[in-house]
């Protein structure tokens, strides 16, 4: 992994904090949550305050994620808002956090200003055993905390000053004009800054979690649709009048869904064309298969020339596996049609070919979903399931890593913003 965070792949884009008064604050939060105080001069930190440096000192990468539910986190900026989430058992944490920070801005300016804000994101349960204590996940609360507890004397400089305003002789109280003053010491002038976050209750929509080998969960007006693997505990046994369970083995039925629920935009040549989208897939497959035919195959530096020339050279397996072909294939029917049918098609493939909608609000989720059933490319794995893209890497040969590294490197960080709108549609 060291490769990865050499070149910003893991770990990437985090927050540095070295300032000593930040790093005391950030103490305060570990010894609230039961830690020792870190000894480290510098250390980087992710959206929920989450340090890779911290989890490697504490022996514990789990320091904010304990049994994977009620997520902690530790706040010294405002700025935490605009990095990533790097360790979490649920895709949605890094959304819940961005939701948190947007609609208590005024709150977490004025407080990380003297204070380090820290707290759990509270679900229903306290720990994940089945299917069922998923679905109980309907909303979540931050509970909400603050070292100096300049929140708690807020909230008392609030009472004494609505008594004031309320209560004819409190003026001539000597020890409620002394604590006023005392607290506005440390709250500053709190009709002008607001020191209590306004919104602490937010719904649990669409997510993945890692959970039982992984499981994704779709919300619709009606029913809920639990994707994964029917071996987790609770598969087709958890409320089964409101929800639908599809095994993840059963390609068929998950693209039916996505399908039927409006969640895939179909091929078409309005996108498909201008996208790229199956040049790249094509691209994937053939570095995929190099990497198995010839795993120490260095492919630094090689062009469309090189990639043409082994293609040639090894026909037969690439007919024998099928998805270059396929591909070619699709590419030649929506340019004659300009779509395709695809009942015909065998149902795996059909992923090779679509994509999540671009404006469906579960657009991050379904690409990840879809990225399960097409694990060679690794840039889309990248992209909407780092998770996976982790684990296919420590399978690879040093080789293999390097190129793919070099490769991600020149495609997706040199302009993440665009690959994503040409690729998969996506402007946010």
């Amino acid at each position: 992994m060291d490769l990865l965070y050499e070149n910003e792949l893991i770990y990437g884009r985090l927050l540095t904090v070295d300032q000593s008064h930040l790093i005391e604050r950030y103490n305060r939060a570990l010894t609230a949550f039961g830690f020792k105080a870190t000894k480290l001069k510098t250390f980087e930190i992710d959206r929920t305050g989450f340090s890779p440096e911290i989890a490697a000192e504490l022996k514990d990468a789990s320091y904010l994620d304990p049994n994977g539910v009620n997520r902690r986190f530790i706040i010294l900026t405002p700025d935490q808002a605009t990095l990533p989430v790097v360790h979490t058992q649920f895709s949605n944490t890094s959304q819940l956090m961005y939701e948190f920070f947007n609609s208590n801005a005024r709150a977490i300016n004025a407080l990380t200003i003297k204070d380090v804000i820290y707290g759990e994101i509270e679900d229903s349960v306290s720990v994940v055993n089945d299917i069922e204590d998923l679905l109980s996940i309907n909303q979540v609360e931050f509970r909400v905390l603050s070292a100096e507890n300049v929140m708690g004397q807020a909230a008392e400089l609030r009472l004494l000053v609505d008594r004031l305003q309320n209560e004819p002789n409190t003026w001539r109280d000597n020890d409620v004009l002394n604590r006023m003053v005392e607290l506005a010491k440390v709250t500053g002038d709190i009709r002008e800054n607001s020191l209590v976050p306004d919104k602490v209750v937010f719904r649990h929509k669409a997510f993945w979690t890692s959970h039982f080998g992984g499981i994704y969960i779709f919300v619709d007006d009606n029913t809920t649709t639990v994707i994964g693997d029917p071996a987790a505990p609770g598969f087709r046994r958890s409320r089964p009048w409101q929800v639908n369970y599809i095994s993840i083995k059963d390609a068929d039925q998950v693209f039916q869904f996505l399908s039927s629920t409006g969640r895939i935009e179909l091929p078409r040549a309005s996108w498909v064309e201008q996208s790229g989208y199956l040049e790249n897939r094509g691209e994937m497959i053939i570095r995929h298969l190099i990497q198995t035919l010839e795993p120490e195959r260095n492919l630094t530096g090689i062009d469309r020339i090189w990639l043409q020339t082994w293609i040639h050279a090894n026909a037969s397996l690439i007919n024998h596996d099928g998805t270059w072909p396929f591909l070619n294939a699709v590419k030649r029917e929506i340019a004659q049609t300009g779509q395709i049918n695809l009942s015909e098609i065998d149902p795996v493939r059909r992923f090779l070919v679509v994509r999540a909608l671009p404006r469906h609000p579960d657009a991050w989720l379904v690409n990840q979903l879809i990225s399960d059933f097409v694990p060679w490319d690794f840039l889309s794995r990248y992209v909407f399931n780092k998770q996976g893209f982790y684990a296919d890497y420590t399978k690879w040969s040093p080789t293999y890593q390097e190129h793919v590294v070099d490769k991600l490197k020149t495609t997706y960080l040199k302009d993440k913003e665009g690959l994503r709108k040409r690729l998969y549609g996506l402007t946010s």
